[in-house]
């Protein structure tokens, strides 16, 4: 099992930008973000958790939602760390996001079918709220 972390929510206006991070940590040999799939979701009060981006490490690939695309961008910055980028915020952005990564992965993976299936990432994270406000 892998333990991850995610930092960097808080409170911004509409228009503003704001950075997720998604830290792996706890864990033995290899770092889990080697060659994998990681993924962010976030979950608005009411709603049902939706994934908002995804990105295959060992290589380029990425997947944005509808809603997000152009104003967000997934990444990795560090063998140990994932980065969701959230610009022109929007207050129907607002909720909790959680990261999620599937250890054993591949570029092709990375489509929608796959990461919206309920059993496809191994971890989460416990999540970080973001509160965009008008």
């Amino acid at each position: 099992q892998v333990s991850l972390k995610e930092f960097g929510g808080g409170s911004m206006q509409a228009g503003g930008s704001l950075t997720l991070s998604c830290a792996v940590y706890d864990y033995i040999f290899k770092t889990p973000f080697e060659a994998a799939c990681v993924g962010w979701f976030r979950q608005a009060p009411g709603k049902e958790r939706e994934a908002v981006a995804a990105i295959y490490t060992g290589g380029e690939d990425t997947w944005y939602a509808d809603p997000v695309k152009g104003r967000f961008s997934i990444y990795q910055r560090n063998a140990n760390t994932v980065r969701l980028q959230m610009d022109k915020l929007k207050p129907e952005d607002t909720g909790t996001y959680t990261c999620a990564v599937r250890r054993s992965c591949s570029a092709a993976s990375i489509v929608e079918s796959s990461i919206v299936a309920s059993t496809f990432f191994n971890d989460w994270g416990q999540g970080t709220q973001v509160i965009v406000s008008s």
